[in-house]
């Protein structure tokens, strides 16, 4: 019998480690990779062909909810269990209708996690204590973020470039980074904050810690 191979993501040492000798403990599981950003993690993911792929939602160089969107285009196989301290029903909807298959919360991973794993594996959903009576289908009405509006006109690639920026990266690095020109990162970001309504770097920072692209 095949083993089921987990890829993990998370930009904390200590919580991949944790997550590594839950995996050790099981038999049948198999731990295939591990990464500290979601770029790093979507370039394993297609080497690797993982069956279940558990990461958080703030990460470096790109957030869980645009590493889900991808992976869900890129490894469309695989099982994506967010495991986060992030607890907000309008997220846990968003990264739903994104493509996960569960919502786990940091503070509940010591006693659930074997079990969110083992469910997400079987080909069932699975949501932390504390939303699973609210939120149990991706097509519920999302209470919407303060942002939300404004969110959802972002492209996947503007929301790439909002993560990096507000990072820290400079228009070059974020045009390195995702292998486009100079002057096309320029044009985003003045784009991005027109959409934005916002009036520069501050601003900027501001919106992306709101929206969990990065954190305080």
């Amino acid at each position: 019998m095949n083993k089921i191979r987990i890829l993990i993501a998370d930009d904390h040492s200590m919580i991949r480690q944790g997550i590594k000798a839950v995996i050790a403990a099981q038999p049948a599981w198999e731990f295939c990779g591990e990464a500290n950003n979601g770029r790093t993690l979507l370039a394993l993911a297609v080497k690797h062909k993982p069956d279940i792929v558990i990461m958080d939602i703030t990460m470096p160089e790109l957030n869980g909810l645009d590493t889900t969107r991808l992976l869900r285009l890129q490894c469309p196989a695989a099982r994506i269990l967010i495991l986060t301290m992030h607890d907000s029903e309008s997220l846990v909807e968003e990264v739903l209708k994104a493509g996960a298959h569960g919502y786990l919360l940091k503070s509940d991973a010591g006693e659930l996690l074997p079990k969110a794993i083992g469910a997400v594996a079987a080909g069932r959903s699975f949501l932390t204590p504390r939303f699973a009576d609210d939120v149990h289908r991706p097509n519920l009405p999302a209470t919407a973020a303060p942002d939300e509006p404004y969110r959802a006109r972002l492209t996947p690639r503007e929301r790439q470039i909002v993560q990096l920026l507000a990072e820290g990266k400079s228009n070059k690095e974020a045009a390195e980074a995702l292998g486009i020109s100079l002057t096309t990162v320029e044009t985003h970001r003045k784009n991005i904050l027109a959409k934005l309504k916002l009036h520069g770097m501050a601003d900027l920072v501001r919106y992306a810690i709101r929206n969990q692209f990065i954190q305080a």
